[in-house]
């Protein structure tokens, strides 16, 4: 061990430097996996702490009746803050208009209410008005829609309330609510007074609670629920409030998984091609060493050390610069990222970046330093071409079980990163078969380029194609060097842009923020010109048709109701279901089984329709199951064809039930519009125009909790955004690195080229060729692989629709081939004015 450690660090005072320039690959990998997994750390905090301002409580307790004395003396054993509220429907009269009324809801909370976040207002800060005077909040809707101003006066019930300010937005408010009248917000304190949610009528109750510090919220709720199972009322916390969101936060989460996974494994490729270019010229030296005696396990062990030494160095200086990162993070992209991030320095993620660098990395380097152990001492008088013309492939046990052992770690870290089996083995699935595809390729670029016949073409194309089969070619390094970078990080590319799709389809401008309801079938078209000419276009209209269940799987509803189903689907059974028909899918709908049918012919008997996931899931439904219906008297026989999810949270025509077309043209049916508002005055205004020509339309103005929600989905937009350029520019140096290494490669052929008359441009040239067959051979096949595994990503992890833009992958494809060049006529500048003496000084330092 003593001969070992010391001929290791003999050997490397010539090398130094580059060993440190080969591990800049792993530094920038590890960096990146540290910095991504610090930050995912701080996003998934932040985005829980959003949640919570969101709720506004740790737990929201609401009902439709009074508590009952249990569930308040079990609330009050927990020794947490409370805050009561109530909301209900009255009518708003606005004594300034002679007979103006609107439908509204009225909300109201205690004083101490949100114990997180705040109700936010226009002006800021005018809820304190409440707490002493006999004011009210007013959306911007009623504002615009009645000409109101600060300081008016309107009446609710038996009180008079001057208007104090605008009301924006309500911590604890669900999505649902946004479908009902226009909210108000009154004091608590003169609910009673109104006397409006006396006896009969329909009041919600609702008891917000801060739990003492260390207390789980949901644990807590687990609780409630097993000791009052009798009771009807519902409970509600940050997770819970979290769903809301979609998939997007576990989206973000696989993604940021996905990318770590990417930074370190494109940092090993960095290093292991580093290491074999380095083990490649180190031959001579260790058949010196053969000569002197030194067993094979010894000078393996001497350049085992470096590589270890290389990882290790290369994982520590990798931590230490995503620490930095981390540290400079708030002051790069404070001012462009709009979300309060606690930037702080996650330990497990660094422990845990270094250690799976130093693993991974090792076993990567190992791979081409088993090479060591055979070669023989004879190599010392023999040329270098008789050397490297063997490229025989014996099966080495040895490297068959670095093999397995790499295969097993990646796994490993695979499934930890991700935390998710499948997810794991689909991400090391792919890699294995990037590596094989890219070898098979390599392999067959050299047959092929040696067997076709070159000869009629110019003497510099004759030589930059025979330099891919000839002795001394870097074809299977850079191929697959290259073609790996370019999959990995096209890969996370179109993985970004499919999410990032994703999350701006509830981005301002492209959603619907005002849907206007009971448009009657003779009233669509003239609605749909009048919102055309005040500059709002209806962005989706869709039919409605009531209908009840009767019949599931052939068995009447009445009958499940009575039977243990009940319980799976109590709620579904009795639900009076608005349906609708059309002939495609919605931009927040996705079939995840069967196929989704939009059209049928009259008069079919058996009508397939489209069923959303949560109803499929709680009436225990398969495809093919049977559905009977009620429709005014009318009996349809429907059956589960396909099975949908839907992004709820984007607030447009989205149903649990879909038929196609051919079937509900006939029946009794309204419409509901979407439309998309620039401004809550517009809104407004748009409100005023529809309901004063056409009183029977009622308008749902969702532009407060859509504003929520975009406002929480770009922020992750922007960490998504920011981290996959953090991590493809990761990839792009990778790229540039693989190139570099192989300079030693060419050194030989340019002093002989130019021994035997060839000029200095023609070398280049001749350089480029080869650069340019490579970087497109690379990039392609690198492409293909791309867009098979982000299509199978973005369908089975991410549930988005595929990038298919195929300029994106003939940009990818070029500029893979211009980086390959560029950085190849830089790292070989100087090669074609080398003498043969000063290539033979620099082969023996």
């Amino acid at each position: 061990m003593a001969f070992t450690l010391k001929m290791a660090w003999k050997d490397s005072r010539a090398s130094r430097g580059r060993l440190v320039l080969f591990s800049l690959s792993i530094v920038l990998g590890i960096a990146a996996l540290v910095a991504l997994g610090s930050l995912s750390v701080n996003l998934t905090s932040s985005i829980h702490d959003q949640a919570q301002s969101l709720l506004g409580a740790d737990i929201s307790i609401s009902s439709r009746s009074l508590f009952s004395p249990g569930l308040e003396d079990k609330v009050k054993t927990l020794g947490a803050k409370v805050a009561r509220g109530r909301t209900f429907t009255a009518m708003l009269v606005f004594p300034s208009q002679v007979g103006a009324t609107r439908l509204v809801q009225v909300k109201a909370q205690e004083d101490q209410f949100p114990f997180y976040g705040e109700i936010s207002t226009e002006p800021s800060g005018v809820v304190s008005v409440l707490k002493t005077q006999q004011a009210i909040l007013l959306e911007q809707s009623l504002m615009t829609q009645y000409r109101l101003h600060i300081g008016d006066q309107v009446k609710l019930g038996k009180l008079t309330f001057t208007v104090a300010g605008v009301l924006k937005k309500i911590p604890g408010e669900s999505l649902a609510a946004s479908l009902l009248p226009p909210r108000v917000y009154i004091p608590y304190r003169l609910i009673e007074e109104t006397g409006l949610s006396g006896k009969g009528s329909l009041v919600s109750y609702s008891m917000s609670l801060q739990l003492p510090q260390g207390v789980d919220p949901d644990k807590t709720v687990t609780e409630l629920k097993a000791a009052l199972p009798k009771e009807r009322i519902s409970f509600e916390t940050v997770v819970s409030r979290q769903k809301q969101l979609g998939r997007v936060v576990d989206n973000v989460t696989a993604f940021l998984s996905l990318a770590g996974f990417i930074s370190l494994i494109l940092g090993s490729i960095g290093v292991a091609s580093a290491v074999h270019v380095y083990i490649t010229q180190k031959r001579a030296t260790v058949a010196l060493m053969r000569c002197l005696g030194a067993r094979g396990t010894q000078s393996f062990g001497v350049y085992l050390v470096q590589g270890l030494a290389l990882g290790l160095l290369g994982s520590l200086l990798g931590g230490l610069l995503g620490v930095i990162f981390q540290l400079l993070v708030p002051i790069a992209i404070k001012q462009v990222l709009p979300l309060d991030i606690t930037f702080a320095l996650s330990y497990s993620s660094l422990f845990r970046g270094i250690g799976a660098g130093c693993i991974i990395s090792s076993l990567f380097t190992v791979m081409p330093l088993l090479t060591i152990r055979n070669i023989s001492p004879l190599e010392t008088i023999r040329t270098s071409s008789l050397n490297e013309t063997n490229n025989s492939v014996s099966l080495d046990p040895y490297l068959l079980g670095v093999i397995l052992l790499l295969t097993f770690s990646v796994l490993l870290f695979a499934i930890t990163q991700t935390h998710s089996v499948a997810l794991g083995l689909g991400f090391v699935g792919f890699l294995g078969l990037g590596f094989i595809g890219l070898y098979a390729v390599a392999r067959f670029v050299q047959w092929i380029t040696k067997k076709i016949n070159i000869r009629s073409l110019p003497f510099v194309l004759r030589q930059g194609i025979a330099n891919l089969y000839r002795p001394n070619n870097r074809t299977s390094l850079l191929l697959v060097s290259l073609g790996l970078g370019t999959f990995l990080t096209l890969t996370l590319f179109l993985t970004r842009t499919s999410l990032l799709r994703e999350l701006s389809a509830g981005a301002e401008g492209a959603s619907a923020n005002l849907l206007f309801v009971d448009i009657q079938s003779d009233q669509i078209d003239d609605v749909s010109k009048l919102l055309e000419d005040r500059g709002a276009p209806l962005l989706r209209k869709a039919p409605i048709v009531s209908m009840k269940m009767t019949a599931v799987g052939h068995v009447p509803v009445d009958e499940i109701t009575r039977t243990e189903r009940k319980k799976r689907g109590g709620w579904a059974l009795k639900w009076d279901y608005r349906t609708t028909y059309r002939s495609a899918l919605t931009p927040s709908e996705h079939i995840i089984k069967g196929s989704f049918v939009g059209k049928v012919p009259e008069n079919t008997q058996i009508i397939p329709i489209s069923v959303e996931k949560s109803l499929v899931d709680d009436l225990g439904l398969n495809l093919g199951d049977a559905i009977d219906w009620d429709l005014q008297g009318v009996t349809l026989h429907t059956v589960v064809s396909s099975v949908r999810t839907v992004e709820w949270r984007r607030l447009e025509t989205n149903f649990l039930v879909v038929f196609p077309e051919g079937v509900l043209e006939s029946a009794p049916q309204f419409y509901v519009g979407a439309v998309r508002a620039l401004s809550p005055e517009a809104s407004g205004l748009l409100q005023r125009a529809v309901v004063e020509m056409y009183p029977n339309i009622a308008a749902i103005d969702l532009q407060m909790v859509q504003e929520t929600l975009d406002n929480i989905l770009s922020k992750i937009g922007y960490v998504v955004e920011f981290m996959a350029l953090f991590t493809v520019a990761t990839g792009l140096l990778v790229l540039a690195c693989a190139v570099i290494n192989g300079r030693y490669q060419r050194r030989r052929e340019a002093v002989l080229l130019k021994t035997l008359g060839a000029s200095i441009a023609q070398l280049r040239k001749i350089q480029a060729t080869e650069y340019a067959l490579l970087g497109v051979l690379a990039a392609s096949v690198g492409c293909f692989f791309a867009f098979i595994s982000s299509s199978v990503l973005a369908h089975t992890v991410f549930h988005t629709s595929s990038i298919t833009t195929w300029w994106i992958y003939l940009i990818a494809i070029v500029s893979v081939a211009a980086l390959t060049l560029i950085t190849g006529r830089l790292s070989d500048k100087g090669l074609e004015k080398l003498s043969a003496l000063e290539m033979l000084r620099s082969e023996q330092n």
